[in-house]
This record gives C-alpha cells, sequence and structure tokens, in this order.
C-alpha cells in the first residue's frame, strides 16, 4: 500500500468532496421538491415514495460490478465513467414531462453518482492510514450532509426566481465540473498505488460473520436514517407538523445542518477514540438505541414533533454510520471496493425499501380509513420495530462473533 504525501491527500479528498457534495444535493432535493412535485405531478405517497427511492435503486443495481470494477480500475477511472450518467440523468430530469419519466431521470441520476462514496473510500483504504480513514469517511458524510443543506432553503428560495427545472440543468453543468476537477488532481491506480495480490470474492464478502453481523443495521437503521433525512422529514413536516412549504425548508436546513456538525464530530474524535479503545461494535451498542428513544418520541408525540425531534433522531442515529468504514477495514486492502460496495448495496437497498415502504403503508393505512396523521405515526411505528429488531440481530451477533471491530 502506497500512502500518499499529505498535500497530495488533501487534494484528493477535496477532489472527491466536489463531486459528492452535488451527488448529496441531487439525494436530498426531492424532499424540498416534494410539494411542488405532488402538485404538478398530482403525485400520492406511494409514487412521492417510489420517485426518492429510484435514486437508491438507481444507486444499488450497480454496486456489486462496481466494486469489482473498483479493485480492479482505481478511483478514478470509475467515477469519471459513472458520473457522466448523472450529468445525463440530470438533464432527463429537467426535460421529464410526467411520472414514469422522473422515475427513469431519478434512477439514472442514482446509478451516476453510485461512485462518488464508494470510489474515494475504495482509494482511501489503501491511500491513507486506518484513523486516517475513518476520520476522511466521517468528513465525506459531512461534505454530504452540507450537500442536503444546500438542498433545503437555498432550493426553496431559488425555485421561485428559476424554477425547479432550471435548477436540475445547473446540477448537470456542476457534475461535469466535478468530472473535470477529478481527472485534475485525482492520480490513476496504475502510477500511485501498488495493489498487491487480488484475491477474494463477493462470496468471500458475503459469508464473512462480520459483515453478516453489520447487514440488518445497514438495511434498516442506517438505511432508514437516509430515507427520513432524504425525503420523509419534509412531508412529515408538512403533512404532520403543520409547516408552511417555506418553513418546512428551513426546517430541513436545521436538520442537515446539524447532521454536517454531527459528521464533522465524529471525524475530530474519530481518531483519538480510536487509540482509546472505542471500537466500532461498542460505539453503536452504547449509542443507537438512543435512535430509537427519539423515534419513539416522534411517534407520540405526532404533530407536536418538530424539526428539532427529526434532527435529534438523525445525529444519534450517525453512531451506525461508522459500520461501513470498519466493513471496509475487516477485508484485505485488495478487496476493499468489494466489500464496501456490498455493504453500501445493503444500506442504499434499505433506503429504497424503508423510502417506499413509508409511502406505502402511510396510503394503505388511510385506504383504511385512518386520517393522514395517524397513518403517518403508524408507518414510522412499524419502522421503530424493525430498526429494534436488527439492533437486537446485532446484539445477538457480536456475542458470537471473534472478529474485532477497527
Amino acid at each position: 500500500m502506497t500512502e500518499l504525501a499529505r498535500r497530495q491527500a488533501v487534494a484528493v479528498f477535496f477532489a472527491f468532496a466536489f463531486a459528492y457534495f452535488f451527488a448529496a444535493v441531487l439525494r436530498a432535493i426531492t424532499a424540498t421538491l416534494s410539494p411542488t412535485l405532488t402538485q404538478e405531478f398530482q403525485l400520492g405517497s406511494g409514487e412521492l415514495g417510489l420517485l426518492a427511492g429510484g435514486y437508491f435503486l438507481g444507486f444499488a443495481i450497480i454496486q456489486l460490478p462496481l466494486g469489482t470494477w473498483l479493485d480492479r480500475h482505481g478511483p478514478r477511472k470509475v467515477i469519471l465513467g459513472f458520473v457522466t450518467f448523472a450529468v445525463l440523468g440530470c438533464a432527463a430530469f429537467a426535460l421529464a414531462q410526467g411520472f414514469t419519466a422522473l422515475l427513469v431521470a431519478r434512477v439514472l441520476c442514482g446509478l451516476g453518482v453510485s461512485a462518488c462514496l464508494m470510489a474515494p473510500l475504495t482509494g482511501f483504504r489503501r491511500w491513507f492510514t486506518p484513523a486516517v480513514q475513518l476520520r476522511t469517511n466521517s468528513w465525506m458524510l459531512m461534505t454530504g450532509s452540507m450537500g442536503m443543506v444546500a438542498s433545503t432553503l437555498p432550493v426553496q428560495w431559488l425555485l421561485p426566481v428559476v424554477g425547479w427545472r432550471p435548477l436540475f440543468w445547473g446540477l448537470a453543468v456542476l457534475m461535469a465540473l466535478s468530472m473535470l476537477v477529478i481527472a485534475w488532481r485525482v492520480p490513476d491506480w496504475s502510477t500511485s498505488d501498488s495493489t498487491g495480490p487480488r484475491g477474494g470474492t463477493y462470496a468471500d464478502v458475503w459469508k464473512h460473520p462480520y459483515f453478516r453481523q453489520m447487514t440488518p443495521i445497514g438495511f434498516i437503521s442506517y438505511g432508514g436514517m437516509i430515507s427520513v433525512q432524504s425525503l420523509w422529514a419534509g412531508p412529515w413536516l408538512v403533512r404532520v407538523a403543520g409547516y408552511e412549504p417555506l418553513a418546512a425548508a428551513g426546517g430541513l436546513f436545521t436538520i442537515n445542518l446539524c447532521m454536517l456538525g454531527a459528521f464533522w464530530s465524529w471525524g475530530m474524535v474519530n481518531p483519538w477514540l480510536q487509540r482509546n479503545g472505542f471500537h466500532t461494535d461498542r460505539l453503536i451498542a452504547w449509542g443507537l438505541p438512543l435512535s430509537f428513544v427519539v423515534l419513539a418520541v416522534l411517534v407520540v408525540a405526532g404533530p407536536a414533533a418538530g424539526a428539532g425531534t427529526l434532527a435529534l433522531f438523525c445525529v444519534s442515529s450517525t453512531f451506525v454510520s461508522l459500520a461501513q468504514p470498519a466493513v471496509g477495514m475487516v477485508f484485505p486492502a485488495s478487496l476493499a471496493g468489494r466489500a464496501l460496495s456490498a455493504y453500501n448495496l445493503v444500506i442504499f437497498l434499505g433506503v429504497f425499501v424503508v423510502q417506499w415502504g413509508i409511502g406505502l403503508l402511510v396510503d394503505a393505512f388511510q385506504a383504511a380509513g385512518w386520517t393522514e396523521v395517524s397513518s403517518f405515526r403508524a408507518a414510522f411505528a412499524v419502522f421503530l420495530t424493525l430498526s429494534v429488531l436488527s439492533y437486537a440481530w446485532f446484539l445477538y451477533s457480536r456475542s458470537h462473533n471473534r472478529t474485532k471491530a477497527p
């Protein structure tokens, strides 16, 4: 493994972060646009959930070949090829005239940005020390939170000025610019890294006990956190808590700003925690139950639970974000791309299922005669139950697993 010099490492981090920022804007923008898209295209809750989840479906379906390509060809070549599809997806979304066209464009966007986190994490696995990997992973997620902040109030302010279609044309241009930055600053795999032997397959990843230990919480808790942050926080604020669209955008701004601060803090303290024996499994075991308590408060309080409660839920869920770099470091560097992509597949399949599932549950409860507020509360109660069950599996597997977390 060849570690990069400090100055080059900083440049590589910022090049990847530039692309990931706009990938996060694309991920979360449907939460801010949900009132506009719902009105213009007459979308139900299930359709809205499917539209937002389409991004994650496109993201998920390419993860397995993505991991193989990352290990074989390196982050630079792979991400440049994929972001091209994100540019096309943004343009297609801007031109869409119906729900089907919106959904196809959304899937294309998700496919296009699917390498924007996996490519840097694969490179960091070979180019950075373990302590620096934990820090840079958290700071990449912080960059994503910055993108989500940008997708809230700034988008809401721009909507009446330029409209939502020009916003997507602008994102297409910015994603193309990120490709130029990566081509300029990120080194090529073949000239910067000694890869060593290329052993291992996806079967080695799937059957590893540590991967299996982390799978349910990645699918339900991590996927659910992203589902709430990137979509359902917005409809909850408008349709349950009674916020006006501008106030809801302000609430989303607050949520994502809190997430930004949380991931920045994780990046600062992770090296210290690792040095002092506070490893990933222990932190998740202690911290994740806090999110269950907050989610229960959200369900019970209903309309009284606003942006502050949702922000606290998302922040308390960030303990589970430590699982992803830990999974990557359990495997050898030659298998890192496949291990990280496999776990990312778990997470984003979870996002798709939870995001669409909440919408379907809301529609189903309303069809059964429940009020809209009661339907949302019941759907989130189902999500809470599944989250607790996934955590129980994590505790059980941890007690029987000899593999130690980084």
